[in-house]
C-alpha cells in the first residue's frame, strides 16, 4: 500500500477566465479530498514544456481536463492521457465542447457555475480516490482490454452477445493478494457464459446493480510485474417483435459494470465502462 498523496494533474488553457474554475473550482475541491492538483504552470522544471506535460500525465494518478472551448492543446493532451490508459474526468461550460466519441467517458457540465463544479467534481474525485487506492491496495489493475459485439436475430427476437476481455496487470514490487472470487454486476436480464459453460449468478449486493455474476478467477495470484486476463461472454436480449417492437439490424449497448475482487484481504471494486455496438453479421 502506498503512502504516497494521490496526484491529479490539470489540463486546460493558460486564460485568465479560467483562474476560479481551476483554483477555486478544481484545486480546492481537490485539496478538501486530500488530493494534490497541479497544472504545469505552477511548476519548476528544466526540459520543454510539452516533454514536463508528457511526464506529468505519466506519473498522475488523475488527469482533469478542462474541454471549454475544443482547445487544440488540450485535446491533444487528453488523446495522450486515454493513450496512456489514464483515469481521466472531463468537465466543460458546455456540453457541446465534449465530442461525440468522448461522451461516455466521465464528464461534468458545469454552464459556468463553480459552485455546480465543485459539488458535481467532489463526486467525481470521490469514485476516482476509490478506484486508485482500490489499485495500490490490491496491487492489481483492471482495465477493459477489448468488447466485441454480434447481434443474433430471428424473426422475433434480438438479442446481443457481447464478448468481453478484461486485463489484471500487477505493476507493483509485491505480489498481489490471493484472489478467492471475482464477481461481475449488470443489470437484469443478462447472463453470462465462461469457457462454454453459462456463470452462476446471484440478487446483487451493490444498489445500483440486479444481477452479481460469478466468474472464474484467471490465476490465484498476481506476482509482481505478472498479468493475467478474463474472458467471458455476456448475453441479452434486446427487443421482441411479439411485444409490438421493431427488429433492428444493429444496436449500441452502453452503460457501466462493476468487476469485482474477493480477497482474503477484503473486497476490490473496479468500474468498467460498457459501450459497444452490436451489429447483425450476414453469414
Amino acid at each position: 500500500m502506498s503512502d504516497d498523496p494521490i496526484f491529479a494533474f490539470v489540463l486546460m488553457p493558460f486564460n485568465d477566465e479560467f483562474e476560479d474554475v481551476y483554483k477555486m473550482g478544481i484545486k480546492e475541491t481537490a485539496s478538501a479530498m486530500d488530493i494534490k492538483a497541479e497544472r504545469v504552470d505552477e511548476q519548476i522544471y528544466q526540459e520543454g514544456i510539452l516533454e514536463r506535460i508528457y511526464r506529468q500525465i505519466e506519473i498522475a494518478d488523475i488527469i482533469i481536463a478542462d474541454m471549454t472551448g475544443q482547445n487544440a492543446n488540450v485535446f491533444y493532451e487528453v488523446g495522450y492521457a486515454h493513450a496512456k490508459d489514464k483515469l481521466c474526468i472531463l468537465i466543460t461550460k458546455e456540453t457541446e465542447d465534449i465530442p461525440f466519441d468522448l461522451k461516455h467517458h466521465r464528464h461534468i457540465v458545469y454552464n459556468g457555475s463553480i459552485t455546480s463544479l465543485r459539488g458535481t467534481l467532489t463526486n467525481e474525485l470521490e469514485w476516482a480516490k476509490s478506484q486508485i487506492e482500490n489499485i495500490r491496495n490490491s496491487r492489481v489493475k483492471v482495465k477493459l482490454s477489448s468488447v466485441f459485439g454480434n447481434l443474433e436475430k430471428s424473426k422475433y427476437t434480438a438479442k446481443a452477445d457481447v464478448d468481453f476481455r478484461i486485463d489484471l496487470n500487477n505493476d507493483s514490487s509485491n505480489a498481489s493478494p490471493e484472489i478467492e472470487a471475482i464477481y461481475f454486476y449488470s443489470s437484469k436480464g443478462w447472463t453470462l457464459q465462461q469457457e462454454g459453460k453459462r456463470c452462476p449468478n446471484t440478487e446483487s449486493d451493490i444498489p445500483e446493480f440486479s444481477l452479481r455474476h460469478f466468474i472464474s478467477p484467471p490465476i490465484r495470484k498476481l506476482h509482481k510485474k505478472a498479468w493475467a486476463q478474463l474472458q467471458f461472454k455476456g448475453s441479452k436480449y434486446l427487443a421482441h417483435a411479439y411485444d409490438g417492437e421493431e427488429l433492428k439490424d444493429s444496436y449500441r449497448v452502453t452503460g457501466r459494470s462493476v468487476l469485482r475482487l474477493a480477497t482474503h484481504e477484503g473486497n476490490y471494486d473496479y468500474e468498467i465502462p460498457i459501450d459497444v455496438e452490436c451489429d447483425e453479421i450476414p453469414f
